[in-house]
């Protein structure tokens, strides 16, 4: 079997996923400065939930084909490589500064998350009631955000209306107030019109997931042509395969010094993948799941959100994630992704 056509789809899915990542940044950002909403707002529940597509997709096919077991591993393989590769390669690109609100806010809830979808697997078994469960957290997530959201925009609204107290100098030029979207923006950075950017971030996102299936499909086929397992396509190729949208839009963002919307895509990503992906498996295919599933799989994708986390605490004057600190993230993955491998190749057990 010739495995050109797979690398040809891999080779046009890398150049889409750049192209894509770079339009949908720009879209979404100009869109958070237009509506004046935080960057990390957008990129945890717009950009997140947009690359998070992939992912959707995948499992709902997989489950509806009685595959529930791959569904679950994408949901679970593609965390585990959202902080372990995602962040790692954004934060050793440029190291990506943690808002207070990321590290008081957004990083606990991804952890409390985390800590119930261990719970729901703790009996080897994910079933329509895990998956109902699963539901009403995302609803709740999603109000959550809509509050949020609301609240930030209102405390903007009457911080711009507070009239100065200070005394102005003679002569003295008074600089113009600046809002919390003119704190976080980029120099240089363009701000389209409401139409240019809701098109390049609709365009951007649909190269996106295009790409990432292209990716997906010619990598699948070269691992199945040289004899890899089921599980380790779903595990890591899948897994990493419907990660590259987060991947390229959080290089892209990161480059773009827009940091936040670095950090709230992945964590954005990894919300939904545990409250929007994970039910396709339970409510579509429900059953058991593998002992290795709790302990290698979910083990590792708890284990890295904690570490995000402390690393996030570790340093109170200067919240950042280092270059460091990424390459740490990056060499953790890469050891779980080994792990996986070897035993799936019979060399180790779990």
């Amino acid at each position: 079997m010739s495995l050109a056509p797979a690398g040809l789809a891999i080779l046009l899915g890398l150049v889409g996923l750049v192209f894509g990542a770079d339009r949908f940044v720009m879209g979404a950002s100009s869109l958070a400065r237009r509506m004046g909403v935080s960057p990390l707002l957008v990129g945890m529940f717009i950009v997140g939930l947009g690359t998070s597509a992939p992912e959707m997709l995948v499992s709902a096919t997989a489950a509806l084909d009685g595959s529930g077991g791959l569904a679950i591993g994408n949901a679970v393989g593609s965390n585990i490589t959202n902080v372990g590769l995602v962040l790692g390669a954004a934060a050793l690109i440029r190291p990506l500064t943690l808002e207070p609100d990321i590290v008081r806010r957004e990083l606990p809830v991804i952890l409390g998350i985390t800590a119930v979808v261990g719970l729901l697997l703790y009996d080897l078994e994910l079933s329509v009631f895990d998956g109902l469960v699963l539901v009403g957290m995302l609803i709740l997530f999603l109000l959550r955000a809509f509050v949020t959201g609301r609240a930030a925009k209102r405390k903007d609204a009457e911080a711009a209306t507070q009239p100065e107290v200070a005394t102005v100098p003679e002569k003295a030029t008074v600089p113009e107030k600046a809002t919390v979207s003119d704190e976080l923006e980029p120099k240089g950075a363009e701000i389209l019109s409401y139409q240019r950017a809701t098109m390049w971030l609709l365009i951007g996102l649909v190269l996106l997931m295009a790409a990432s299936q292209a990716v997906v499909w010619g990598a699948s086929e070269i691992a199945s042509a040289l004899g890899v397992s089921d599980l380790v396509i779903g595990l890591t190729v899948v897994a990493m395969g419907t990660s590259l949208p987060e991947l390229a839009a959080s290089v892209a963002s990161a480059l773009k010094g827009e940091h936040a919307m670095a950090m709230g895509n992945v964590l954005g990503s990894n919300a939904f993948n545990m409250l929007a992906v994970l039910p396709f498996p339970a409510i579509l295919d429900p059953g058991p799941v593998g002992r290795e599933l709790l302990v290698r799989d979910y083990g590792a994708m708890a284990g890295l959100s904690v570490l995000l986390f402390l690393f996030a605490i570790s340093r109170r004057g200067r919240n950042e994630l280092t270059r460091i600190e990424g390459g740490v993230l990056i060499l953790a993955y890469l050891s779980y992704v080994t792990v996986v491998v070897l035993s799936a190749m019979g060399i180790i057990s779990i």
